[in-house]
């Protein structure tokens, strides 16, 4: 089971996820308490907050990430789309 706090090692995997969609990283906010199954949220000013998940792991969950992203109508970019995998 992960920390109730994130880290860096989960930002740098949101970041890989969110880099892949273009979205500037200050337009992101993620807090650093974990919840629930994770979430995300499109915020009326274009930014987003991000919410890890406290039942498994940031990485594990960036399949999750990526498809909330798409949801919101947001497109991967074909260079960086699921370059965490590797």
């Amino acid at each position: 089971m992960p920390n109730d706090i994130i880290g860096m090692d989960d930002m740098n995997a949101i970041f890989e996820v969110t880099d892949g969609f273009g979205i500037d990283r200050e337009t992101i906010s993620v807090p650093l308490e974990r919840a629930g199954a994770g979430n995300v949220i499109a915020l009326p000013d274009g930014s987003f907050e991000i919410v890890a998940p406290a039942d498994t792991s940031t990485r594990d969950w960036l399949p999750q990430l990526q498809s909330a992203l798409e949801k919101l109508g947001l497109e991967a970019h074909d260079e960086d789309e699921e370059s965490w995998l590797s």
